[in-house]
């Protein structure tokens, strides 16, 4: 156990493939209210697109929820699909997997100094 206060632990980022990235400065983070009111959702709703794994909230030290500075964008993007192309909230999941997925693979080939936006060979 550490004898600091949690404020003044690192805070820990999103692991990704590379491996575990730490904050070297305290990450802000917005609440639940403040993401609700710059998104124009109701709380509840955010709560739901939390649970259903849409969105990535975290707790504070006194349990409530935290969200990145990133959520309002990510909720817009998730309203965006669900009134755009009329998915369900189960479908948004897959689709947002496969978007996030085709960045990966375009920045690979980026970085391989290939472009992925040649006409296909067929």
């Amino acid at each position: 156990m550490s004898d600091r206060p949690a404020e003044a632990r690192p805070s820990r980022a999103r692991t990704t493939e590379v491996g575990v990235q730490y904050a070297i400065v305290p990450v802000p983070v917005l609440s639940l209210e403040a993401v609700a009111r710059s998104s124009g959702l109701h709380p509840d709703l955010i709560r739901r697109f939390v649970a259903l794994g849409l969105v990535d909230a975290g707790l504070d030290a006194s349990g409530r929820m935290v969200f990145a500075p990133t959520a309002p964008a990510a909720l817009a993007r998730v309203q965006r699909l669900r009134t755009g192309l009329c998915l369900n909230y189960a479908s948004i999941g897959l689709v947002l997997d496969l978007l996030d997925h085709i960045s990966l693979l375009e920045a690979a080939l980026r970085r391989a100094g290939m472009r992925s936006d040649l006409p296909p060979w067929t």
